[in-house]
């Protein structure tokens, strides 16, 4: 177990990712980037703790915008001292209004019934999502870089999505990558609790029901994988930032925005 983790009444997989050690020496600075699974079900007193005490600033969205339309507008939308940033980590593959998509609850139409989700089946995914919405996962570590406060990154279930993009991040930080795949799995903890708040949503509880609990578990081959493929092909997350558009100096910012 943990200290990291964050307890709240409206959510089951939140945790801040300060006190990993990092390459140099350093450590990971707390209050600067927090994982969590959706937001929706937030309470007045964890939105206070959320602001206040924990001093979030801004909302790193990465679902669909289907999820988004299905799910409607969370508990944080209303806070006016908040900026949501909304950078999903799924390409648009048909033109098709949210209505009928939301009707046919194919917020997550990932791959063919029967695909057997494991960790090679995941780590094909999270390179996907490097390979098709670069774009997203380069705002997503922008906004950790750039923002005052605390910054929340989450998707759905707080796994696929948000482990891509905060092992971009660490590994940005410095930190090793068993420390790295460390975090990633420690959402098995918590996976039973987090497909029991999904369940009942109408974007997730189709695709669910047909899929086991050790099909959901996060796999630590998986994010080995992506970890393995940007340090072959660009030295690391920093030289694959600076590959897609960042310079050296904003690399080096989010590594000292990270870092005590």
């Amino acid at each position: 177990m943990t200290d990291r983790w964050i307890e709240l009444d409206g959510l089951v997989n939140m945790r801040d990712l300060g006190g990993l050690p990092t390459r140099g020496g350093r450590r990971t600075a707390s209050g600067r980037l927090i994982r969590s699974d959706n937001l929706q079900d937030l309470t007045g007193a964890d939105v206070t703790r959320l602001v206040d005490e924990l001093g979030v600033s801004d909302i790193v969205d990465l679902r669909t915008e289907v999820e988004v339309h299905l799910e409607g507008p969370g508990p944080l939308r209303r806070v006016e001292s908040l900026t949501h940033h909304h950078h999903s980590l799924i390409a648009a593959r048909v033109e098709e209004d949210l209505d009928e998509l939301a009707a046919k609850a194919l917020a997550v139409p990932w791959r063919a019934e029967g695909t057997r989700r494991d960790a090679s089946f995941w780590a094909e995914h999270y390179l996907g999502y490097l390979a098709a919405r670069p774009d997203s996962v380069s705002a997503a570590l922008r906004v950790v870089a750039e923002a005052q406060g605390a910054v929340v990154v989450h998707c759905a279930a707080g796994k696929d999505r948000t482990g891509t993009v905060v092992a971009m991040a660490l590994d940005v930080a410095g930190v090793p990558h068993d420390e790295i795949v460390a975090d990633y799995v420690l959402t098995a903890e918590r996976i039973e609790l987090i497909i029991g708040r999904l369940m009942p949503r109408p974007a997730y509880g189709h695709a669910l029901a047909k899929q086991s609990v050790d099909e959901q578990s996060p796999k630590a081959e998986s994010i080995e994988a992506i970890l393995r493929a940007v340090d072959a092909g660009w030295g690391g997350a920093a030289g694959w930032l600076v590959a897609h558009g960042w310079t050296e100096a904003e690399a080096t910012r989010l590594r000292g925005r990270l870092t005590e």
